[in-house]
């Protein structure tokens, strides 16, 4: 059975000599191959949660799917694993009629890990997709107040990483009436899978592109997630770590505002300041 936690026995050394046994609680990690229309795709290391989220959405970022609607049926389709038990490690994604069945070249022959999710992907210029949203036509602003709490309104609902430390969060930040109001936090092992989950759930619920959000994401920005903002017309993407140099050179491509080191008081904006308002939103 797939679990979010587990909880372990461990032994805590100190310096000074001390040892303690002690119960600990570790977020979980099991694979997750995502079948289309029967056929392997990709496997990935992750969390299990939200499991239907993250093959949509990563289908998404993939070009194999633009809306929900690209989605005839979604369900587990492992059966009894050797243990007895059901295996939830296993989602098929059956397309619904008139969608073309991905690319062969694109599947991805060796498994994508927790910390890397562009790692099985044949060639770079493969994920290099941009021009899909307009994102130049987007001309809303978020203050800078805004987005320095961005961080801490994440870091405030993030129920997994309270009980065990160990994951990544992505929120995605939609415009309301007082601001920017968070629509969707998912957390795990892998930064890219957390965003996934979140754009999977903007497929579902929101429709895309996502005019006038950010995207707060835990740890650094990579180019793959400047590449998934991109594809669902995200115009800002913020992380609270650094941004790779390929990671700039697109955002700066595509239109993206790219914000790093969002933390405490500063931040560094990489790409389109001309988004970020010394003053309130102006919409």
């Amino acid at each position: 059975m797939t679990r979010v936690t587990q909880r372990r026995r461990v032994t805590r050394l100190s310096a000074d000599g001390g040892e303690r046994a002690r119960a600990d609680v570790l977020a979980g990690e099991e694979p997750l191959e995502i079948r289309v229309n029967g056929r392997s795709f990709s496997v990935t290391m992750r969390t299990p949660g939200h499991d239907f989220e993250l093959a949509v959405g990563f289908l998404h970022g993939e070009g194999v799917v633009t809306s929900w609607a690209d989605v005839a049926q979604i369900d587990y389709r492992s059966g009894i694993g050797a243990d007895g038990l059901r295996d939830y490690n296993v989602v098929d994604v059956t397309l619904a009629e008139g969608v073309p069945p991905p690319d062969p070249s694109l599947e991805r022959h060796v498994y994508t890990s927790s910390s890397c999710g562009v790692c099985g992907t044949a060639s770079i210029e493969s994920v290099r997709r941009t021009g899909v949203h307009d994102l130049a036509a987007d001309r809303a602003t978020v203050s800078l107040e805004q987005l320095l709490a961005l961080p801490d309104r994440l870091r405030e609902a993030q129920a997994v990483f309270d009980r065990t430390g160990g994951v990544h969060a992505a929120g995605l930040f939609l415009p309301g009436q007082g601001g920017l109001e968070l629509a969707c936090l998912r957390e795990d092992v892998g930064r890219h899978n957390a965003v996934d989950k979140v754009l999977g759930w903007a497929l579902r619920e929101h429709g895309m592109p996502l005019r006038g959000s950010v995207i707060q994401v835990s740890g650094r920005a990579s180019f793959e997630l400047v590449q998934k903002s991109v594809l669902a017309g995200i115009p800002v993407l913020s992380a609270v770590s650094a941004p790779s140099s390929l990671a700039a050179d697109l955002a700066d491509e595509a239109g993206l505002t790219l914000v790093g080191f969002n933390r405490g008081s500063t931040l560094n904006v990489y790409t389109g300041i001309e988004r970020v308002a010394a003053g309130e939103p102006a919409g």
